[in-house]
This record gives C-alpha cells, structure tokens and sequence, in this order.
C-alpha cells in the first residue's frame, strides 16, 4: 500500500477501535490515538517533497466516473504537516488536561475522528472527495464542541456550529455543481478554465458559491457567529480545531480550487471574475476589523483568542481575494503554530486557575508560572509581529504587500489591515498586561502554579516554530507556500510596508500596556465591542424567535390542519362513515333483508330489460 493512504487509514482505523472496543478503557483509548497520530506526522515528514497523485474509481454513472484518489503535492504537503503536527502536539497536551475527564476515551475517539476527517479535506484530488469530508470535519466539531453535552451552553454552541456551517455548506454544494457542469469534471487536475471561455457572470457566481463553504467553516462575516460560541468545548479542541485546523480549511480549499482551474502558465487575475475576488477580499477585510474591534472588549482569555483567530481568518481570506493565495496559504503557516500555542498556554492557565477564564479575575501569573508565561509571550510577539524574530512578521507582511497596487498605491484594504495589525497590539497587549502583571485578584489565581511536563513540552516546540516557521529554510523544509522574492528590498512598496507595520506595532502596545497597567477592571465599556456589534442578538431576535417562531407556526398548521385534520383525519372519518353505513344494513332484520333483496331484484330486472337496449 502506497504511503499516503495510510495518513487516511491510520487515523480511521483509530477513530474506529476506540469506538467500537475501547470505550470502557480510557487510557488505552487515549494511547492509541496519541500513538496513531504520531505515526501520521512520522509517515508525512517521510513523505515531504516526494509529489505523488493516486486515484481509484469509486462509482460509474455511465460514461463518468467517482474517484477516491489522494493528491499528495506542495500543497497538501505544507498543510498536513500543519495538521499532523499541531494534531500530535494537543493530543500530547490532552493526556494531562483530560486525564480526569468522565469521558476521556469519547473524547479521544473523536479527536482521531477529526484527524482522519482533516486528512481527507488536505488529500482530495477531487471536489466530492473533498466535500465529504468536509461534512465529516463538521460532523467531528459539532462532537468535539459539545463535549460536555451535559453543560446546556456546550450543547447550544455545538447546535449553532453545526447549522451555521450548513448554511455555508448548502452554497458551496452549488457552487461544486456549477463548476461541474463549466468544467465537466470534478477532478481538479482536469477543471482548468481558459480564459473566455466561460461567461464572467456564471464563473463568478461559481466562485462565490464554493467561497460560501469557506465562509462557514472560516468563519467569515455574517456567519462567523459560531466560533466564538465553540470555545465552550475542551480548550485543546480549541488550539486544534478553532485555532490552527479546521478553521483554515476555508483557504486551504479555495487555494485548491484558484490553482486547479487557472491553467498552466496563466496568471490567476485571468481567470477568476474581478466583481467575485473583489468581495472576497473585502468580506475578509470587513470580518478581520470587526473581529479585531470585538476582540477588545472581551474578558474571557478564550474569547479574546477566538476573535483574534477570526481577525487573522480574515487576513488569510483577504489575501486569497486579492489574487495572491499564497500569502494566504503562508500566514496560515504561521499563524497555526503561534495561535495554537496561544490556545493551550490558555489552557495551562484555565487548568492552573481551577478553570477561571476571566482575565480580570487573574493576574500576577508570571510569577506563579513563569514557564508558561513565556511561551505565551512568545506566541503573542509571533501574533503581534514583532519585526525579524517572529514568523507572523513575515507571513503579516505578504498580506500587507498583497493589499497594495502594482504601483505600491495605498488601496482601502491597506488601511483596513495596517489598522487591524495595531489592534491586535493592543488587545493582546491588553491581555498579557492583566493575566501576567499586577497583583493576583482571586484565590483562584493566588493557588496558581506551573503546569507539568506534559502540558509545557507542547508548549516549548510551539514556541520554537512561532519563532522560526517563517524562515525560509523551516518553509522550504516544510513545503510550506512562500511568495517572498529573494530581495525584499527590491519590491514596490517595501517601505511603507515596514513603516505600517511597525508603526502599527509600536502604538498598539504602547496603547494597550499605558491604558492598562495597573488597572484591576475594565476602565472602558464599549457595548457595540462588548456585545459582538449585537450581530449574535439580531440573531436570535429575528432569525430563532421571529422566523423560527413562524416557521414553527406553519409547521404546527400544517401538521395539525391539513396532514391530522384533513389527510389522516379525513380518511379515518371516512372509513368510520362507510363502515357505519353498512354496519347499519347488517342489522339482522329478516323483513329488512327480504325488502332488499327484493329492491334488487327488481333494480336487476330494470337494468336487463330496459337500460340493455
């Protein structure tokens, strides 16, 4: 068997066994999926660099075929490493965090569930392979989520995840089937479309539907409103699913689908519609300000995370709009390594703090844990992009330069991201300052102290890569994308680039440490930040009480009404009439039988003699 198929084989065959024969026995359950994991990051260092395509027909519908297949190239490379990487490092993490958990091997069962869903999206060499997958990597979070089922607000954010994604799921199905019948195929080895030959308002229809699946699942603006609501699952489902994983498939799959159907030695300016990668670009930039203005305002260190997560998303998709994925794919590099350790130092410190997440409850930590203290520094100067020691410098400034005109003009989008970019500063800033500094505010956080080597190991390699995974030769060793030219210094632009993005850096800490240094709560209460810009309540005011009550309405109408009062209701009231009728000529009456038989005798004779003529 050929080795890629194994990287799918493994984590099912995991996923598989726990839940079939190791339920009972939770810490073997937790070993084999930590050891099935393992061995998916050894067999994809193995393969790193050794470009393969492997494809089986699956089903034939007449002259067309079905393929399972596995592309394994660049692309797929520098993404599964992202995946089996970070996806080893929280299942190491998890054996400590969710030692005493109830339902430990449930937990580990779907992890492994997860790691075979993700490995399908990042292998597929074909649309249908991919949206399968797809709806198992949703299946998997709305799983993970709700972990702890039993915890009504658990239960809810799984709920919302899942329908949320659905909505983004129903317009990328379409767009599967647009492309399908431009193209006549759902391979993407063979779906390229030369320029012309499609009309420009159904290709961009097409693109914007199969972006519909990557605003669901990346959370992009109006359906966003899930992922902040997923932190109520485990914290390491948070650093892999909603931090590093999942959340990324968004770029990974339009990355995907912009390489497959721009041919070879074209520019992907020719093929994608300007009216389509121009609202893609500018629903990442719009969800990356919002979600940097909210992130603000939030006291929870979990969702402070969460919609820092979704203002990078946001970068991430805006580079793809902007026609240079690559930059997309390259800050997602990055940003994984440095968002997950962000995640599980957060996790440290909930564990450490008897499962307090309030910032404002906290402080002085970095005295009690000064080893998980550093880690996060490192991953929150990785975040901020502190210039030449972090790989979020870097991968930042390709987003950066990607927002510029040819002629290094400054465009909209270059102010909305130089200005996201000093956000970001300041509320990570912000949050470092109350969580680390200060004087401790709680007993919970008095009791603090360091965790134990199995949380902190994960945390140190995280730390390194936050540092070096933008160096060229951690990407090149990686397969990771890198659109940086050799000379920087020769680009359009690169002044105001690194003047943007320092500036931006500068005033943001400087902002965030003088505002609140030494403060014990929140000295400012921006409602429109606080409550999400009330996208959440609009919501549930219109959408779960208004709508849904109607809907429920008719629903009620047409159950009671026209399916139990008139189909069901209708037909059992007949049956009953004509069986009282007859029961009434059964009445056992010898002159009532006689005058009837005596009708029909004559009705006989009528009909004979005279209806016969």
């Amino acid at each position: 068997m050929e080795l890629p198929w194994l990287l799918l084989l493994i984590p099912l065959a995991s996923a598989t066994i726990i839940h079939l024969g190791l339920k009972r026995n939770a810490m073997v359950s937790a070993m084999v999926s930590t050891a099935a994991v393992g061995i998916t990051l050894a067999i994809t260092l193995i393969m790193q660099g050794k470009d393969q395509a492997l494809s089986y027909e699956w089903a034939s519908l007449g002259d067309s075929s079905i393929n399972i297949g596995i592309l394994w190239d660049k692309l797929s490379q520098g993404m599964m490493i992202v995946v089996a990487g970070i996806g080893t490092l929280v299942h190491v993490f998890s054996l400590a965090y969710m030692k005493d958990d109830e339902a430990k091997a449930r937990y580990f069962g779907c992890l492994s569930l997860f790691m075979f869903s993700m490995t399908g999206i990042v292998l597929a060499d074909n649309f249908l392979m991919m949206f399968m997958f797809w709806e198992l990597v949703g299946l998997s979070s709305f799983l993970l989520i709700g972990h702890w089922y039993h915890k009504d607000s658990a239960a809810d954010a799984a709920k919302k995840a899942f329908l949320t994604n659905r909505v983004g799921d129903f317009g990328f199905m379409i767009g599967i089937l647009m492309i399908w019948g431009i193209t006549g195929t759902f391979a993407f080895s063979e779906m390229s479309i030369t320029p012309g030959t499609v009309t420009v308002g159904v290709l961009g229809a097409a693109v914007l539907c199969v972006f519909a699946g990557a605003m669901g699942k990346s959370a992009q603006l109006p359906l966003h409103v899930w992922l902040p609501d997923a932190m109520e699952g485990p914290t390491p489902v948070s650093a892999l699913i909603h931090a590093a994983t999942m959340v990324a498939a968004g770029v990974f799959m339009m990355t995907r689908f912009f390489f497959s159907i721009t041919p070879e030695g074209a520019a992907i300016a020719d093929v994608i519609p300007a009216f389509s990668a121009t609202t893609i670009a500018y629903i990442g930039g719009i969800t990356s300000l919002v979600a940097a203005l909210m992130a603000t305002q939030q006291s929870d260190i979990k969702k402070i995370l969460a919609y820092s997560t979704l203002s990078q998303l946001g970068y991430m998709v805006m580079a793809v709009g902007l026609l240079n994925p690559e930059a997309g794919m390259f800050h997602l590099f990055t940003h994984a390594w440095f968002k997950a350790l962000l995640f599980l130092g957060s996790a440290c410190i909930i564990y450490a703090c008897h499962h307090e997440q309030n910032i404002w409850k906290m402080g002085g930590l970095l005295k009690k844990m000064p080893l998980t203290s550093g880690t996060f520094f490192a991953g929150t100067a990785a975040l901020i992009a502190v210039p030449f020691l972090t790989a979020g410098f870097y991968s930042k400034e390709e987003i950066l330069y990607s927002a510029l005109t040819p002629e290094g003009g400054i465009t909209p989008l270059f102010c909305i991201a130089g200005f996201v970019a000093l956000l970001t500063a300041f509320y990570m800033t912000r949050a470092c300052v109350v969580t680390f500094f200060g004087k401790t505010r709680s007993d919970n956080a008095d009791h603090a102290k360091e965790v134990g080597p199995l949380m902190f190991v994960p945390l140190l390699l995280l730390a390194v890569m936050a540092v070096i995974a933008g160096f060229k030769p951690i990407v090149e060793a990686f397969s990771a994308m890198d659109p940086r030219p050799e000379d920087m210094s020769s680009r359009v632009g690169h002044t105001l680039v690194l003047i943007t993005s320092i500036g931006s850096l500068i005033a943001g800490v400087a902002l965030g440490y003088v505002l609140y240094n030494g403060k014990d709560k929140e000295p400012f209460n921006i409602g429109l930040f606080r409550e999400r810009f009330y996208i959440d309540k609009i919501y549930d005011n219109i959408l779960v009480d208004k709508i849904q009550g109607i809907f429920a309405n008719l629903i009620h109408f047409l159950d009671e009404f026209l399916i139990g009062g008139l189909i069901v209701g209708g037909i059992s009231r007949t049956a009953g009439g004509v069986g009282n009728l007859f029961r009434r000529i059964q009445s056992g009456n010898l002159q009532g039988y006689s005058f009837v038989l005596g009708l029909g005798v004559l009705l006989v004779i009528y009909v004979t003699v005279f209806l016969s003529k």
